[in-house]
This record gives structure tokens, C-alpha cells and sequence, in this order.
């Protein structure tokens, strides 16, 4: 058994980061689709508003949003484990 002391706010930022960030491009993906489906069904005058906002901006935009929210999530959470962990002696993990 091997104790789990610290996670490292600056690592777990990262990981929580790129994790969110390929989180968010699948959800753009899914978002700029839908939104294909619903610019088809609105007059084309109105189009452009399905076509820009949930279309390719869902892409660029929500992995980033994931990204930076989901790093700030993880590097909070990092540090708040290391309190408690300073506290109550860590998580004991089994590692083969």
C-alpha cells in the first residue's frame, strides 16, 4: 500500500485542462451538428445565427472555456486535497 500525500495544484491544472479541453471539443462537435440540423430548418435570412454562434464557434470556443474551467476545477481541488490530506494522512492506493 502506497500513501497518495500531495497532488501537485500546477499538474493537476494541466491534466484537469486537457482533459476538460477534449470534453469541450467533443460537445463543440456535437453542438456545430445540431446546429447544422437547426440552420437547416430556419429561414436563411436567420441562418447565420445558428452557423456562427453554435456552428464552428462551438468548436473553437467550448474546448477552450472547458479547458480553462476544468484547470481551475482540478488545481482547486488539488489544493483542497492537500489540506485535507495534511490532516487525515492521504489516500492509501494499491499500486501493481
Amino acid at each position: 500500500m502506497a500513501t497518495l500525500k500531495r497532488i501537485d495544484p500546477g499538474s493537476a491544472f494541466r491534466v484537469g485542462g486537457i482533459l476538460y479541453a477534449l470534453m469541450g471539443l467533443l460537445m463543440g462537435i456535437i453542438f456545430a451538428l445540431v446546429s447544422m440540423l437547426g440552420g437547416a430548418m430556419v429561414p436563411a435570412s436567420e441562418a447565420w445565427v445558428f452557423r456562427t454562434f453554435f456552428g464552428a464557434g462551438a468548436v473553437f470556443f467550448l474546448p477552450i472555456f472547458y479547458g480553462i474551467i476544468g484547470g481551475i476545477c482540478a488545481a482547486i481541488s488539488a489544493a483542497v486535497y492537500n489540506l485535507v490530506a495534511g490532516w487525515v494522512g492521504g489516500l492509501e492506493v494499491d499500486i501493481s
